[in-house]
């Protein structure tokens, strides 16, 4: 069924997104205005159903280099997909700097698991993107075929936290995946985000790169810097992608606050769905 938004960015209050990200839940919540529960898959997609949504992309949550404690597993992801692997695209995790061991357990995750795309955290992962220990990971992806989404720009973990937390906001500077597109030509690469508050040097990158897109989760559309929208109609119209970063932001009020946009119709229909059938190889 062609004609309904595509969210390509969620994630579910697993118990591993509970255990990795303990420490900075409530604030969190502060920082998003927002309190949430435990969700379950069939929770999450009686929700997006009644919101007219018709896939969306599950994004795991792991910090464990940052808090000591594993979050979402690649098994688990899987499961989660085969709950309704129509509705549901569910991308795989590894640590980037593990070397062959990293490149093993993606090959496993996508042959074995049926896992589809690789999401990277670059500041609860503690890493920077450019860094040439990732690359057998990003050759890995490019081989495998599969689109790598990297959270960029702020994060709402740590935020309000002493010292972040420890969080290193650097490492979610868009220009260090800028370098990876350069190096790895046909791995399709996402920015999250839009690389708030580095939003116009994501842009660049995005009408630089043929390989790199945006999307634009985490943000109410009334929030999003009126120059990421003059771009979204006009040059990137075929790079930006809805996501809505669920639960933080429910996808409901999103698309709500999304209708309210000056956008011309062709560019709605890029962003909400076309775009991501291209990006994720899908119809």
């Amino acid at each position: 069924m062609k004609g309904k938004p595509i969210d390509v960015h969620a994630h579910l209050t697993t118990p591993g997104f509970f255990r990795t990200l303990g420490p900075f839940l409530e604030k969190v919540k502060a920082y998003f205005r927002t309190d949430f529960g435990e969700i379950t898959i069939e929770q999450a997609l009686r929700e997006y159903e009644e919101a007219g949504i018709r896939k969306l992309v599950l994004l795991p949550t792991e910090a464990s280099r940052l808090t000591g404690i594993l979050g979402d597993t690649n098994d688990y992801m899987a499961e989660l997909q085969r709950v309704d692997p129509e509705r549901v695209i569910a991308f795989a995790t590894v640590d980037p700097l593990a070397g062959k061991r990293a490149v093993a357990e993606l090959e496993r995750a996508v042959k074995d698991l049926g896992l589809r795309g690789l999401k990277l955290h670059p500041p609860l992962q503690c890493f920077r993107p450019d860094d040439e220990r990732c690359f057998e990971v990003y050759q890995a992806a490019e081989d495998l075929g599969i689109p790598v989404l990297f959270h960029t720009g702020i994060s709402g973990m740590g935020a309000g936290v002493e010292g972040g937390g420890g969080i290193k906001l650097d490492y979610g500077r868009p220009i260090y995946v800028d370098n990876v597109a350069a190096e790895f030509r046909r791995l399709k690469l996402i920015m999250a985000h839009f690389g708030w508050p580095w939003y116009e040097e994501a842009l660049a990158i995005a009408l630089h790169k043929a390989n790199v897109y945006i999307d634009l989760s985490g943000w109410s559309p009334r929030y999003i810097p009126q120059v990421v929208w003059r771009y979204a109609d006009t040059l990137l119209q075929d790079k930006v992608l809805f996501g809505s970063d669920y639960p933080l932001i429910r996808p409901a009020r999103w698309l709500s606050d999304f209708e309210k946009i000056d956008l011309k119709p062709e560019t709605r229909e890029k962003i909400l769905w076309a775009n991501a059938e291209r990006v994720l190889g899908i119809g």
